[in-house]
């Protein structure tokens, strides 16, 4: 494709508006984190443990770094067009059984379908990169999820307000309705930016040691990766931390538990604005400085006894503000490394980010137990900023070391 590719809105036959960019990638990212504010209701509806009914975030995201490492490869065959639709068709379907779920296990059974709206999130990225360059990518994708940030910031509170009126189901319809309007967006605008095939899957994955043996890939990928690795474990953690330690309701949970999304969207536009002008790795290490800060400062708070609903939520703005900066630009990187493989670079590393990121779930929602507090959650986002800060630091080195050669 051309640097500046011939777009028209609802037009099939040229490269997607970045609005219909912005719903795939938006509502499979609203999916992740809409219901959260209600799984306290869902666990009495249910008559089960919270620790069961918050598998419902690990399982999502552990499906959904698995289908990432497929998705990639197919959309690299067969093209992005059809494996969205694809995608987007079995999210409603799966959507829909959550509803009509008759027990806590069928309910996880459909929420682990409903993974397959992951097609958004990983097509978003290879279709960017299918139509522009590596530092315009950057920019590309810094508006698309800003954009999408928009999405999940309101989410959990418009969620928290459907589960007060309405009940937890009102939520799923919610996603049953925006899978299906952005099921005929996509039909009615996108059309194949994938310009270059694999003739066979076997020639497709005889290509995959070439983009593992790419140094700058796994600097990029786990930098990506522990960056985010702290919103997974917020994702998993803090419904725990402010039901049980703060005690909110639904509707003031869903309020704050958008907190980070501010910040992203702040990140996100500067990486729209300024990643051309500056570059993908200064970015990036820029947002592993911020994050890493953000979440020493509230260990530091939290530590003196100035801990509160207010201090907990704000400090995660800094999170926020720095994967703002290091997503965008660090997918940007991973897809740019082998640009003829950009969906199985966007699929394959975005299957560790998000593998690693319902882990990290797992494992807050394991250790915040009664008289914890957030310091287990703390602790766990501290860490794995900094991991993020060290592999991207790897990256810029290796760079100047070549550069030296």
């Amino acid at each position: 494709m051309t640097s500046e590719p011939q777009v028209r809105f609802l037009d099939r036959t040229t490269p997607p508006h970045i609005f219909t960019l912005i719903m795939i990638a938006g509502v499979s990212a609203l999916s992740m984190n809409v219901f959260l504010p209600s799984l306290p209701n869902m666990t009495e509806y249910f008559a089960t443990d919270y620790r069961l009914m918050q598998l419902s975030v690990a399982i999502y995201l552990g499906v959904n770094a698995v289908l990432q490492i497929i998705v990639g490869p197919i959309s690299d065959r067969y093209g992005r067009r059809p494996v969205v639709l694809a995608g987007f068709l079995i999210f409603v379907l799966a959507s829909i059984g959550c509803v009509y779920a008759p027990t806590a296990e069928t309910f996880l059974a459909f929420r682990m379908i409903q993974a397959f709206v992951v097609v958004g999130i990983v097509l978003s990225r290879a279709i960017v990169r299918d139509m522009v360059p590596q530092d315009q990518a950057a920019s590309m994708i810094g508006y698309v999820t800003m954009g999408m940030a928009v999405v999940p910031m309101i989410g959990p509170a418009v969620g928290g307000v459907l589960d007060e009126i309405f009940g937890w189901q009102a939520n799923f319809w919610m996603l049953v309705l925006l899978g299906a309007i952005t099921m005929w967006l996509v039909w009615s605008d996108l059309g194949e930016t994938a310009a270059h095939r694999s003739s066979s899957f076997s020639a497709q994955f005889r290509q995959y040691p070439e983009l593992l043996m790419a140094r700058r890939f796994w600097g990029y990928c786990l930098a990506a990766a522990f960056g985010s690795g702290a919103f997974f474990a917020y994702l998993g953690g803090a419904p725990y931390i402010g039901t049980e330690v703060f005690g909110l309701d639904p509707a003031q949970l869903g309020f704050y538990f958008g907190a980070p999304a501010v910040g992203y969207f702040l990140g996100n536009f500067i990486s729209g604005r300024y990643s051309i002008r500056f570059g993908i790795n200064r970015m990036i290490l820029t947002g592993t400085i911020i994050v890493s800060c953000g979440m020493a400062c509230a260990l530091v708070v939290f530590y003196g006894g100035f801990g509160s609903v207010q201090s907990f939520f704000g400090f995660m703005t800094f999170m926020g503000l720095g994967n703002g900066l290091l997503v965008p630009n660090a997918n940007a990187g991973m897809l740019s490394v082998r640009p003829h493989l950009a969906g199985s670079a966007s699929g394959l590393g975005g299957a560790i980010m998000i593998g690693g990121g319902a882990a990290l779930s797992a494992l807050a929602g394991a250790l915040l137990t009664p008289g914890t507090g957030a310091f287990p959650l703390l602790w766990i986002m501290f860490i794995t900023s900094v991991m993020s800060f060290l592999s991207i630091l790897y990256v810029v080195r290796r760079e100047r070391t070549l550069a030296l050669a």
